[in-house]
């Protein structure tokens, strides 16, 4: 009998690591774990790396299969500014993508450079979670720290960096930053904001090796490790995404995406044109406000997540944390249209049909970046921790007017992680293991009328809200 080989993928995310240990040849999860992060609170949201490595231990010794593993890849949250010092430790807390306070420099980026100049040269507009406003932030805000900085690392960065001493990063993660050009990291713009580009990592090419587990580390030395990526484009690997299949995911943020052959550049900002781990390119688009602001309306309104209710005026802009799309970094909840008889549950609803609105309404826009037609009829692939939730998954049908297919297997990025793995082993390319694995398949959930009333109510109080914030309707 064939000796059973086993990887294990990693997923590093805002509030957690999630590990798998997967069987190469069928997909199948073998063994789990899980550690918990802290983040901190306010307007700032940062996280020590240190933690996140200690989790990566922690969730990877839980799935009972480090000492045995074939192969292994992290994925993790996009954006983060990790700076470290000479020793390799870090010089302060993290800056996570959802961190706002770099609005201003983003600003100044984009004023310096033009809108549809960034977007032909990087693919993307930064907002306030582009790494290169965050280092901008730094510079201006904390020079000594940004000066102790002997090296910039994303967070899949740090850890795949941890686990083999080779400082390498991905495409698809590197994309993310506002400083990568498609092929290779942009001097003007690291220039404009003060960043030695000595200091970044290596970018690989898809499929490449980023070394070996080194000697003493939670996994068994001298184990392929492989590039990595950003949790986005894992979940894209996780699913075997073919070109134009839209997705939405439902997570601390909400991103709605689809591979494309060719780069985008929307110099409006909605898409971002980042690339995916593989040759290809993810046009996305991503607000800060999804599952966790939801589920605040729910705890003000002493609901469950689910004890909804139809009808009502009541529009809910839950904009808890500043948004992103719209790109209205200092933007507070706005709630509108309350009657005498406006109930709790009318409300909660209100508040899920205002954090899925900003998501459908940028998908067009995505799914022709892609190169895909907008009307077809393909099922809108739902993930992410709200997939499950039966009140997202009526919102989402009703506000798209499309067909929802909800994927059985969970820990997308995970398993787009194991993915990358095997096929170090293997020879396949990674999104190909998933489609042998079929990861995509479950459930679909047949289209119902699209909700118009609901999308012209919220779009009106967008704009509204817009004007009285200055931004552009």
């Amino acid at each position: 009998m064939a000796e059973q080989r086993v990887v294990i993928g990693i997923d590093s995310s805002t509030q957690s690591t999630k590990a798998l240990a997967v069987d190469i040849d069928t997909g199948a999860v073998v063994g789990q774990g899980s550690a918990p992060h802290t983040v901190s609170g306010g307007g700032a949201r940062e996280s020590d790396p240190e933690q996140w490595w200690d989790a990566l231990g922690a969730a990877v010794a839980r799935t009972g299969w480090a000492d045995r593993t074939a192969a292994v890849s992290i994925a993790a949250q996009q954006h983060g500014l990790v700076t470290l010092g000479a020793d390799g430790r870090p010089v302060r807390p993290a800056l996570l993508w959802n961190d706002v306070r770099s609005a201003p420099q983003a600003a100044e980026l984009r004023a310096a450079i033009g809108t549809a100049e960034l977007a032909r040269r990087t693919g993307s507009v930064p907002t306030a979670a582009f790494t290169a406003a965050k280092w901008a932030w730094l510079r201006a805000h904390e020079p000594a720290a940004a000066d102790r900085a002997a090296a910039v690392r994303l967070p899949h960065d740090f850890l795949t960096e941890r686990l083999t001493g080779q400082a390498v990063t991905d495409r698809g993660d590197a994309s993310g930053t506002g400083w990568w050009g498609g092929d290779g990291y942009d001097e003007d713009i690291l220039a404009r904001i003060g960043l030695d580009p000595a200091l970044l990592p290596r970018v690989l090419a898809p499929g490449a090796r980023a070394g070996t587990v080194r000697a003493g580390l939670p996994l068994r030395q001298g184990v392929p490790v492989a590039t990595g990526t950003g949790d986005n484009m894992a979940a894209a690997l996780g699913l075997g995404l073919l070109p134009g299949r839209p997705v939405l995911s439902l997570g601390t943020s909400g991103t709605v995406y689809a591979v494309g052959r060719s780069r985008p550049a929307d110099p409006g900002g909605t898409v971002a044109g980042f690339a995916d781990a593989l040759g290809g390119w993810l046009p996305l688009a991503c607000t800060l406000n999804c599952t966790l602001a939801v589920d605040r309306f729910a705890a003000l309104l002493g609901r469950g997540r689910d004890d909804v209710e139809d009808g009502g005026t009541a529009v809910v802009l839950p904009y808890l944390d500043g948004e992103r799309t719209p790109n209205l970094p200092a933007a507070s909840g706005l709630v509108h249209g309350l009657r005498h008889d406006t109930t709790p549950g009318q409300l909660l609803q209100a508040a899920y049909d205002g954090a899925a609105h900003a998501l459908l309404a940028a998908l067009d826009e995505v799914l022709r970046a892609a190169g895909a037609d907008p009307a077809g009829e393909e099922p809108l692939l739902l993930i992410g921790g709200g997939a499950r939730g039966p009140a997202w998954q009526q919102t989402v049908l009703r506000l798209s007017g499309r067909a929802v297919q909800v994927p059985r297997a969970k820990e997308l990025v995970a398993l787009g992680a194991a993915a990358q793995a095997a096929a170090l082993l293997t020879g396949e390319s990674a999104d190909a293991v998933a489609r042998r694995w079929r990861t995509a398949e479950g459930p679909v959930l047949e289209a119902v009328q699209k909700d118009d009333d609901a999308l012209e109510r919220i779009g009106d109080t967008l704009r509204r809200a817009r004007a009285l914030q200055g931004a552009p309707a």
